[in-house]
């Protein structure tokens, strides 16, 4: 029973983040403004982190089964990208490099920071 009040929770958030995109004029979608509003409301203390954790960690173990519609739709366009597999790789291949590079830059400064503890 738990489990369904913590998705409750973390659903409360999502929806609430909707109806920011809906009200605020801003190009931002309404999942990120219900994470940013999940995360003020864990760093303020209004939801403690025992509330959300647990659906918090299945949620996050099954993100790869959320992604096989979209795999499924892009081999449905395999044809079309097999025209632009050139500047596509072009594209994809330095920017995937970049993002690696700053991740591993800003983890190094981060352990750097708080000493290489990290909080489960």
């Amino acid at each position: 029973m738990k489990y369904i009040f913590q998705f409750a929770r973390i659903l409360g958030f999502c929806l609430a983040g909707e109806a920011l995109h809906a009200l605020v004029p801003l190009p931002i979608p309404g999942g990120v403004w219900g994470l940013v509003l999940l995360l003020l409301a864990l760093k303020t203390g209004l939801v403690k982190l025992e509330q959300v954790k647990q659906t918090g960690h299945f949620l996050v173990g099954i993100m790869p089964l959320l992604f096989v519609p979209a795999a499924v739709g892009v081999m449905e366009l395999g044809p079309e990208l097999m025209e632009m597999l050139l500047p596509v790789a072009m594209a994809l291949i330095p920017i995937t490099i970049l993002v690696m590079g700053v991740s591993g830059k800003v983890t190094e400064f981060l352990a750097k920071r708080t000493g290489g503890k990290h909080s489960d």
